[in-house]
């Protein structure tokens, strides 16, 4: 499984792939050269027009014109693409070779066209089609995940769900024996009431509005500062741009709980965590640091469950659409997460 692993990470597979065809194209076709060092050269000069048209179509033409739904430009540039590399491969070739006549199109013209766009056209369009076969299988795995995830959350939701209304009754009359005078606790139990109804009431949808989300990251915040001192600094600063737009319910929140579990207690300086939330050009940007310990147990890192687990949930929801970056210093630990949006 290893080593399956890391052939794939290295793409060591597509390395051996087209090794095969090159031996094969050779053993097929070596005996219409003078010399074998002839033949080995045209035919390596071939595989590699051919592999880069194959990967210039499936990692570029097709993520970034077919999917977008683009068509025409997608086909004009795959047409364009195989005609271009057509007579870029016979020039080549007339070098190689020494066949001057390669380096004119008079001639033969149907031969060319037969030769050489043709068999380009059909080959890299079967490469292009195995792309899209394999695509659409990943998108169905990933969505036969995301379902089993989904129904898993809401079992474990339902088995630990309490009466609601008894829940609110009891922070309600907790609320009313507090003290008039003392806003502070009024105030977080408040928070606090507003954080679980959010839970339980408004993240019904695979989406909710950012701006409940943020809400309850702002409402968690407060919470938490309570119980620091002084000597902790916490900052929370989210521009007027991050509205009008859907995201996963509390996919942003295991950062923030990570960054308050693994805060550093300095005495002798400050201590602080800094959240930022702004929106860019369609990108939406969650940027999470925290002064942290220089030693910390092996038990009690950042990179724990909560971590992988929203990292797993980023991968399943916005696949090609994020980009996560953890940095993990030795007295600060960063998050940078930017959701296409």
């Amino acid at each position: 499984m290893q080593k399956a692993a890391f052939l794939i990470k290295y793409k060591l597979h597509h390395l051996f792939f087209w090794m095969m065809v090159l031996g094969l194209w050779y053993f097929l076709r070596y005996e219409d050269y003078s010399t074998g060092a002839k033949a080995f050269h045209v035919t390596l000069i071939k595989v590699a027009d051919l592999a880069l048209m194959v990967y210039l179509t499936n990692y570029l033409l097709i993520p970034k014109l077919l999917y977008k739904r683009k068509y025409f430009l997608f086909g004009a540039a795959f047409i364009f693409m195989i005609l271009t590399s057509s007579i870029a491969k016979m020039n080549i070739l007339a070098c190689v070779t020494s066949t001057p006549a390669l380096l004119t199109l008079s001639g033969n013209f149907k031969a060319r066209v037969y030769d050489n766009v043709i068999p380009h056209f059909f080959l890299v369009l079967s490469g292009a089609a195995f792309k899209l076969m394999t695509d659409y299988t990943n998108m169905q795995q990933r969505m036969v995940e995301m379902a089993k995830e989904k129904a898993e959350a809401e079992l474990n939701f339902l088995k630990s769900q309490i009466n609601p209304h008894f829940l609110f009754n009891s922070l309600n009359a907790v609320y009313f024996l507090i003290d008039k005078n003392n806003t502070d606790a009024r105030g977080a139990l408040h928070k606090f009431s507003a954080m679980l109804r959010y839970q339980l009431y408004e993240m019904n949808g695979d989406r909710v509005p950012v701006e409940k989300e943020v809400a309850y990251l702002g409402d968690y915040i407060d919470l938490q500062r309570l119980r620091k001192d002084e000597n902790y600094a916490v900052s929370f600063n989210c521009s007027p741009g991050v509205k009008g737009f859907s995201i996963e319910p509390l996919l942003l929140i295991p950062f923030v709980e990570n960054a308050f579990k693994h805060i550093s207690h300095h005495k002798n300086q400050l201590n602080f965590i800094k959240l930022d939330l702004h929106r860019e050009a369609g990108v939406f940007h969650f940027k999470l640091e925290n002064s942290k310990e220089a030693i910390a147990k092996i038990n009690d890192e950042h990179s724990g469950i909560g971590l992988n687990n929203v990292q797993r949930r980023l991968e399943l929801l916005y696949p090609g659409k994020h980009q996560l970056k953890i940095t993990n210093n030795p007295d600060i630990f960063i998050v940078d997460l930017a959701i296409n949006i």
